[in-house]
């Protein structure tokens, strides 16, 4: 939804059904990956008397493939022998696929991972399916802050259409706001700006647009991908999250 929308929902909200509401800046949906590889081994063991919890994998943990269709987890299994047991190894995907909603970071969703089960061993009395699952949560955890993690960050594509007289003001705010330019074309008289921008820049454009144009210059805004944000904004990504976490 557009700013204005929303603004209308808030003001309906107190107008109509008289709700109050604490109204936040909007939040970002960053995500989470890494960008390199690295292999580990976890032991878990719990031992309370009576029947412990034991599961011992090796695994390697690296990106997938740029451009897949299916974000997420890729698994490969590669044991062979027995050394894990056939009905203890969907624990061990299941454990990644759940670890994977909580990024090392910042705590956002970790978008692809591809974990290859490399080796591994059981206990017959004291391993089980949440072992091997727990396992690999710990695993998670302690092997993926090593394979180099980056927060990822949406990118709008945005279509500006101008009077000409407008057009430097426009391209200088849109690069102000950290966005690459597309193009430039006319249609009817009138100039189009496209262009690439984060999505974190581009809360209260529709205000700004209107006031650098008088009021003449339209925008349409739509997703166009996922990309790398770069070191000092993720600094500034964590610090902001780590703060909030201990506030």
């Amino acid at each position: 939804m557009g700013e204005l929308h929303l603004e209308i929902l808030v003001d309906r909200l107190r107008r109509e059904f008289k709700v109050e509401c604490n109204q936040g800046a909007p939040q970002v949906a960053y995500k989470e990956t890494i960008t390199g590889t690295v292999e580990h081994r976890e032991v878990y063991k719990k031992q309370t008397g009576g029947r412990g919890k034991f599961a011992d994998i090796q695994v390697r943990i690296e990106p997938r493939e740029e451009n897949v269709e299916v974000p997420g987890l890729e698994f490969v299994n590669e044991i062979k022998g027995g050394n894990i047991p056939r009905e203890f190894i969907p624990s061990v995907e299941k454990g990644f696929d759940m670890a994977m909603s909580n990024g090392v970071l910042a705590g956002y969703q970790m978008d692809n991972l591809k974990v290859t089960l490399l080796d591994g061993s059981f206990h017959a009395v004291d391993s089980d399916q949440l072992s091997f699952e727990l396992a690999a949560k710990m695993a998670y955890r302690n092997a993926v802050p090593k394979a180099k993690p980056v927060l990822l960050e949406p990118i709008m594509k945005i279509e500006v259409v101008t009077p000409e007289e407008y057009m430097g003001d426009i391209v200088g705010d849109l690069n102000r706001r950290r966005g690459h330019m597309e193009g430039m074309d006319s249609r009817a008289g009138a100039q189009i700006i496209k262009a690439k921008v984060p999505l974190s820049e581009m809360f209260g454009y529709v205000t700004s647009l209107r006031t650098l144009s008088s009021g003449r210059a339209s925008s349409t805004m739509e997703f166009s991908h996922y990309d790398r944000v770069s070191n000092n904004i993720q600094e500034e990504i964590i610090a902001k999250v780590k703060g909030k976490v201990e506030a």
